[in-house]
């Protein structure tokens, strides 16, 4: 009897210390998440003052791929490192309405923004530049875009490719990302996609 309390417990422990917190907002939070004014030039100048790339990342309120990308890949210690030591992430919200400045100076709400840089998926990944470009949105500025959910080691390298300058270079994303599971295959890491 003993035996089965203890794995109860256990099996409680772990879906609690697996599930992420969720704000006031109703998005799922990470503590190293960084709460800026949401002026996107700014925090590109910030990122890169702290040796970082700014990330935005657009969720909603009840997202069950947002819930995913917190709770399995960014609890993954091989994936949350990397980005925390890489990347400075700010939190949209899909349907907010707190306010954000464009990188072209436009001051929006954070829907407003979603729908005027194409965003429709959550969640929804946007790598900006090294440095900000003045007279363009965040959309055409981005040097990447992960539109929705995907799997550790696709989340994970997209990141890689990002931090690695891989859209300045000749192997596309698709390309960097097959040889890298090749690697992980060889390699015998290959768990899951």
């Amino acid at each position: 009897m003993l035996r089965i309390v203890l794995l109860c417990l256990a099996l409680t422990w772990n879906s609690v210390a697996g599930a992420a917190e969720i704000g006031d907002d109703g998005l799922h939070k990470e503590d190293w998440f960084s709460i800026t004014f949401r002026d996107v030039a700014e925090d590109i100048v910030a990122a890169k003052e702290e040796g970082k790339r700014l990330v935005i990342v657009f969720e909603q309120r009840g997202c069950i791929y947002c819930r995913e990308m917190h709770e399995k890949l960014l609890a993954d210690p091989e994936v949350r490192d990397f980005i925390k030591a890489n990347f400075k992430v700010v939190q949209y919200n899909m349907f907010g309405d707190e306010e954000v400045t464009d990188v072209d100076g436009e001051v929006l709400t954070e829907k407003t923004a979603a729908r005027k840089w194409g965003y429709v998926f959550t969640p929804t990944i946007v790598f900006m530049p090294e440095e900000a470009q003045q007279e363009v949105s965040v959309r055409d500025a981005a040097v990447a875009t992960m539109p929705g959910a995907f799997g550790k080691w696709t989340f994970l390298n997209m990141f890689r490719w990002v931090h690695e300058k891989g859209y300045q270079k000749d192997e596309h994303f698709q390309t960097y990302h097959a040889r890298l599971i090749q690697e992980l295959r060889a390699s015998g890491r290959l768990d899951a996609e």
